[in-house]
């Protein structure tokens, strides 16, 4: 009789060791099924122990050459396009709309301006004259943005902007103060897609002033708004080094 009972003892010990055994692979399906992963708290030890206690963004995205003109068929009729369409000045009065061809690409109710070219990938420099103008928007816009509005005011369009010598940035009509940038005479836009990035540059260091993250989903265009002076766009430019 005790023979039996140690028998049937070690046959229960190996069905529960059996159970357990099989545990593990159990929990592991059942989180990889609920999109988790799975780790032993001594793995995941092992994990945060050999993690870098910094991590520096490196972009990966390919490097080009951005070469655009301003888009005269969406020039408000206050804008004034000169330099082969690189620069555009403001005009108080403007044209009389009426004179201008109409077209579903203007804005006619604000004083906006796009690059002629689309940009869905990539990283892109360019640069901007801004020493004759008190009062302006640079920055990027999805090129099917309504042109019922203004850059800035909506989310699909994201700038920099001066004002009563204060920069900003903006979007969805949400304005964020920059500080510490003074009023230099050029500035440097950098487009990074893929990293959803658009940085202010300050060309003579060179370094990144500020940075606005989105999530760019559709083709967008360089994008101008002027109210006083003049701006120049210069394109085609190498990326200075160092920006990452």
């Amino acid at each position: 009789m005790k023979e039996l009972r140690h028998v049937g003892s070690k046959k229960r010990k190996k069905e529960e060791n059996r159970r357990n055994m099989a545990l593990p692979a159990t929990v592991s399906r059942l989180f990889c099924l609920t999109g988790r992963i799975f780790t032993s708290p001594a793995s995941r030890h092992r994990q945060t122990a050999n993690m870098p206690t910094e991590r520096r963004y490196i972009s990966t995205s390919p490097r080009n050459d951005l070469r655009f003109k301003l888009d005269e068929r969406t020039a408000h009729s206050s804008l004034d396009l000169f330099k082969k369409d690189t620069g555009i000045i403001y005009r108080m009065l403007g044209l009389d709309p009426s004179h201008v061809e109409d077209n579903p690409e203007r804005f006619k109710d604000w004083a906006v301006v796009f690059g002629d070219e689309k940009i869905s990938s990539g990283r892109h420099y360019w640069e901007v004259t801004v020493k004759k103008s008190q009062e302006f928007r640079v920055g990027v816009a999805e090129a099917l943005m309504s042109r019922d509005d203004c850059v800035g005011t909506n989310n699909s369009s994201w700038v920099f902007g001066y004002a009563q010598r204060k920069w900003f940035t903006m979007t969805s009509n949400k304005i964020v103060p920059v500080t510490l940038v003074g009023k230099p005479e050029r500035i440097g836009i950098l487009l990074d897609y893929e990293a959803g990035l658009l940085g202010l540059v300050d060309v003579e260091q060179p370094r990144l002033i500020h940075t606005i993250r989105a999530e760019f989903k559709a083709s967008l265009c360089p994008a101008f708004g002027l109210w006083d002076g003049e701006l120049l766009t210069h394109s085609g430019l190498e990326e200075p080094k160092g920006l990452n």
